[in-house]
């Protein structure tokens, strides 16, 4: 089995450590503070222990069996004994540039980085490290220990070899892959971030309430969550910063961030992981615009 680090214990983070560690592989769970570790082994916890009722008929494994597997470290010097990595960060080009350049001195010549971004180019990415062909795009979808299938992005250097490794690792895990070339936002969110922006477009504008218009999404067309639901499990800061990268790589003005979006974002509202965003996960009240 790989050992496998995970940089950014945030909510795509603890996904994707839990999925593989529940696969047998051992894991290193890298953030820069101890308070958001131990958030993440929280919740890894009560994931792995409302598993059987989630995934009822499918094999699962107890938090005993699976935690073990998983070192929660802020030291990105460990990463030095990963075969394969996942970046998981924040959509901030800044952010992520540095963070490359520093892993790309720490991990091993032959380690694949998979970037689990959600706009940013692929091959921007790579451009910043010394291993441009073991560098490609690991989109998972929230829930990541969840969600089937895995969007991968080949960059302009990525190479067959390392598409091959990572199809291997994933299908080991049980998730399918779907390959697409390069661009930000690639297929999903270069459509999905659309949607979401013209759903709160419609929210700021008074033309429906949060609830309503996440009812007509999921009765009309069979959604499993509305698009305003989705915007709050994905993050509004992520989708924030997502729309950000896509109109500042397109420059077309569809892409511009709604006013309320980024109201909410300053505020301090961003969904699930703080409580409110949209809808109030405290309450059950929804958000008007």
């Amino acid at each position: 089995m790989d050992r496998i680090g995970v940089v950014g214990a945030g909510t795509m983070g603890r996904g994707v450590a839990q999925l593989f560690a529940e696969h047998g592989h051992e894991i290193v769970l890298v953030d820069v503070a101890e308070d958001i570790l131990d958030s993440a082994r929280a919740d890894i916890t009560r994931h792995l222990r409302l598993a059987p009722l989630i995934r009822r008929g499918a094999p699962v494994r107890p938090p005993e069996e699976v935690l073990p597997r998983i070192r929660f470290t802020t030291d990105l010097k460990v990463l030095r004994e990963v075969d394969f990595l996942v970046e998981n960060v924040t959509e901030d080009w800044d952010v992520k540039r540095a963070l490359h350049r520093e892993l790309d001195a720490i991990c091993a010549p032959e380690v694949v980085f998979g970037v689990n971004t959600s706009a940013i180019p692929v091959t921007r990415v790579a451009g910043v490290t010394g291993r441009p062909d073991r560098v490609l795009g690991t989109h998972f979808m929230n829930p990541a220990q969840l969600k089937p299938t895995v969007e991968l992005i080949r960059g302009h250097h990525t190479s067959d070899a390392t598409l091959a490794r990572t199809r291997a690792l994933l299908e080991g895990a049980g998730r399918r892959h779907v390959v697409v070339e390069d661009s930000p936002g690639f297929v999903t969110n270069r459509v999905l971030m659309l949607t979401l922006n013209e759903a709160i477009f419609t929210l700021h504008e008074g033309v429906s309430t949060a609830k309503d218009i996440d009812r007509l999404f999921k009765e009309c067309f069979g959604h499993a969550m509305g698009p305003l639901e989705t915007a709050d499990l994905i993050g509004l800061d992520t989708v924030y910063l997502s729309l950000q990268v896509l109109y500042e790589n397109f420059g077309d003005p569809k892409y511009r961030p709604c006013p309320l979006l980024r109201r909410l974002v300053d505020a301090g509202l961003h969904g699930r992981k703080t409580g409110q965003g949209f809808h109030s996960y405290e309450s059950g009240e929804q958000r008007r615009g």
